[in-house]
């Protein structure tokens, strides 16, 4: 065998140098902890479908980011029941129902994914609605959908990490 042979083999001479870069590489990013990703996915889906029941509801608004904050009694805005029977058009709910359930739900689930409480329920509530979305309403963003499904499918499957109210619960009842 010649020399230049032996010093490209892997794990010899030169070409072990990028090797081993790599797996040192891989093995640092092996360390982020799930907790850290959980947490990010908790707040970032919780935000993104809270947006969207904002859009929903007069008279309570809550956006930390933009400063705004109205409280108040919540209703349906005017346009959200046309909304629901013009573009969602979803098959087996009437519009009367679909848009104030559909409103609760953007509430309620991502407050509860956001404090960590009852958290691989509300991912997995989320999930349905975001299947339905994908299914029957826009079916074209599929990318967008497929990214809302990995965060909820890593909250269902690995829960909400360390910084949780599930996670306080379960160490008090000894889980």
């Amino acid at each position: 065998m010649n020399k230049s042979a032996v010093n490209s083999a892997p794990g010899r001479g030169f070409s072990a140098a990028p090797l081993r870069l790599m797996r040192q590489g891989v093995a640092l990013l092996n360390r982020i902890p799930d907790s850290l990703i959980g947490l990010l996915g908790r707040f970032s889906i919780a935000a993104i479908f809270w947006k969207s029941g904002q859009t929903k509801v007069q008279g309570f608004a809550i956006d930390i980011v933009s400063g705004e904050f109205q409280f108040g009694l919540p209703r349906l805005s005017d346009s959200v029941i046309e909304l629901f029977r013009d573009e969602y058009r979803l098959p087996l709910l009437s519009p009367e129902l679909a848009a104030p359930l559909a409103a609760f739900a953007e509430h309620l689930f991502p407050l509860l994914i956001l404090l960590g409480l009852a958290t691989r329920f509300s991912a997995l509530a989320l999930l349905v609605m975001t299947a339905t979305i994908q299914l029957l309403v826009y079916p074209d963003a599929w990318p967008t959908h497929g990214v809302w499904a990995a965060v909820l499918l890593f909250l269902i499957a690995r829960g909400p990490g360390a910084i949780s109210l599930d996670r306080l619960i379960a160490r008090r009842c000894g889980g």
